[in-house]
């Protein structure tokens, strides 16, 4: 390594520290001499995270800064949540590794009620992700659904404080913190389709950087990286064509890849749905099939 010290690019929330930290812990078991330096950055995302009523928030909000420090030879990696990675990355960097992932699931998250079936015709469920809204509203109509921002701990307060019957977080996300007791029900995919890469860790580094590359190398997990490659298809192929809600999940059978996806409107009056199932290495052109079926489809059933 060129330098003394690596330098681990995160952002300032509780839970990318705690992701970052993970992250320093398992170099260190694979290269127990090495420095590392966590290096926490505000980013875009941050400073309008607990303001932006409108869920404006543009992908890649939460990056910027982190791939900047990278650009600039500031940070020698980035660590992120697979989720937040934008498509196209920057020509100089590269997003070699994916961690063992975790949960992927949503939870459903009350102090009151036991799951979304539970809830009172008007119940208010927070979230502010367009692809939970979209199929919460499509089960379940009669909720109010309102838009929930801030990190975990402030979303968990604004419950407490009963301005919400419900919520929905990421799984992993509350692993990660500790927070399980907070979690009703573990929401079956079948019933709310996960994001793209949800419960993965990324951590990004430059092209150039093939010291670090090796540094990083054991901390892949190939079965991660070919279920999120699939699901990334998808949302690469989709996101250039529209902003809609869009969900892409993908999980290893009998040595296939089976990957179901989803996109819709965001009121839930129309989802168009499909699935599939290829050898392992085609697991990226499944995803591009899959994502261009489903955009034919939307678009029959739409105009």
């Amino acid at each position: 390594m060129k330098t003394k010290i690596l330098r681990i690019a995160t952002r300032k929330s509780r839970l990318a520290i705690c992701q970052a930290q993970y992250v320093y812990n398992e170099l260190k078991r694979y290269h127990p001499t090495i420095q590392i330096e966590l290096m926490p950055l505000i980013t875009t995302g941050d400073k309008f995270i607990n303001t932006d009523a409108n869920n404006k928030i543009k992908k890649g909000s939460f990056i910027k800064e982190l791939e900047h420090a990278l650009v600039d030879s500031r940070a020698d990696i980035a660590v992120h949540s697979m989720k937040d990675i934008t498509v196209p990355l920057p020509k100089e960097l590269i997003l070699p590794i994916l961690c063992k992932r975790n949960d992927p699931r949503d939870a459903f998250v009350s102090l009151k009620y036991s799951n979304i079936n539970a809830l009172p015709i008007g119940s208010i469920i927070g979230t502010s992700s367009l692809r939970r809204q979209c199929q919460i509203r499509a089960q379940r109509p009669d909720l109010i659904i309102s838009n929930l921002r801030g990190n975990i701990d402030t979303r968990l307060k604004k419950l407490q404080y009963g301005q919400y019957d419900a919520i929905i977080l990421a799984v992993a996300g509350l692993q990660r913190l500790k927070l399980n007791k907070y979690i009703r029900a573990h929401i079956d995919p079948s019933d709310l389709l996960p994001a793209m890469g949800q419960g993965a860790i990324a951590i990004e580094c430059r092209l150039a950087d093939s010291d670090i590359l090796s540094l990083l190398s054991p901390l892949h997990h190939q079965e991660t990286s070919l279920r999120v490659t699939a699901e990334r298809a998808v949302t690469t192929y989709l996101e250039s064509y529209c902003q809609l809600p869009i969900a892409s999940y993908a999980e290893i059978e009998d040595d296939q890849i089976w990957l179901r996806a989803l996109i819709g409107l965001p009121d839930g009056s129309k989802i168009i749905r499909t699935e599939g199932r290829a050898p392992l290495n085609q697991a990226e052109k499944l995803g591009f099939i899959l994502a261009e079926d489903l955009l034919i489809r939307f678009k029959k059933n739409i105009f």
